[in-house]
């Protein structure tokens, strides 16, 4: 694959002050210290059922935490976050001045000169460069001013991609991308393949939500995933039912062009036939 770059829309929210991670610690799914000027770390905060709200990268930054979440929903994880800081001595911000630019493809950890390590995170002046957590498939990320980043990417092995690029890419490696993906108050974290994204910390002490999580896993109650298929026909629209002899197993999540995630009951199996409510076949896409 070659390897590409784009501009991701993002928001970037900064915690910063003296309490900011024994406040996050309480309350998100990953263990905040281990969140470090050398590595990056996925989590997602939950309601206390257990349910998915927010999912983001925690970058460290100095003294602060970095959030690099979903586009347009940065107010409101901090709305939720602020109801949770009482007394901390902890500020929350957007950083409007920041943007995300993901690079992609087979040669993109070493075209920024990491390891190709989920998390592995270099500094270079200004800029923030980090392996994707989840997954080193999905390439590395540019935290930076506009200018810093293509200062940066000046004179470097890459060509520009086109969003629809990573979204396949995305997609094809069963990777949730937020609300697209993750009903709001609904999902719960195993269901949405994000144990396997390395974005709970299952050793860490309590946070909000931590009991349901943990009781779908250790009593195997998970009733569904998230699979990525292919269609054969005109793709299907977000949200539409998918079936087997008749019968809903399924739903389309995010799709690009005939790549699709679906959240599908975990036991269908691959010689299931599986058809859209649009009369699409689907096809497992690994």
């Amino acid at each position: 694959m070659t390897t590409r770059y784009i501009q991701l829309p993002r928001d970037i929210v900064e915690i910063s002050g003296p309490d900011t991670r024994t406040f996050l610690q309480g309350l998100i799914s990953q263990d905040v210290e281990k969140v470090t000027q050398d590595h990056a770390a996925y989590g997602t905060l939950l309601t206390p059922q257990g349910k998915f709200l927010h999912d983001f990268i925690l970058i460290a930054s100095d003294d602060s935490l970095l959030l690099d979440t979903e586009a347009g929903r940065g107010a409101e994880l901090i709305g939720r976050l602020s109801r949770f800081k009482l007394r901390a001595k902890a500020e929350l911000a957007l950083r409007e001045d920041l943007t995300i630019t993901t690079v992609f493809g087979d040669e993109a950890s070493t075209a920024l000169g990491l390891e190709p390590v989920p998390g592995a995170t270099l500094r270079d002046g200004g800029r923030i460069v980090f392996v994707d957590p989840r997954t080193a498939q999905l390439g590395a990320r540019i935290l930076a001013t506009p200018a810093g980043t293509g200062a940066f990417l000046d004179g470097k092995p890459l060509e520009a991609g086109v969003p629809e690029d990573y979204d396949r890419l995305r997609i094809a490696l069963a990777v949730p991308d937020g609300a697209r993906d993750m009903e709001l108050e609904k999902s719960t974290l195993l269901e949405s393949n994000i144990d396997l994204l390395h974005g709970i910390d299952w050793e860490k002490g309590c946070y909000m939500g931590q009991e349901l999580t943990a009781r779908t896993k250790y009593r195997g109650l998970v009733k569904r995933h998230l699979q990525a298929f292919r269609t054969e026909g005109e793709p299907p629209a977000p949200g539409s039912a998918v079936t087997a002899d008749g019968k809903a197993v399924g739903e389309i999540r995010s799709t690009c062009g005939d790549h699709m995630l679906v959240s599908i009951r975990t036991e269908i199996g691959e010689e299931a036939a599986l058809t859209a409510e649009n009369g699409t076949i689907l096809l497992p896409l690994n």
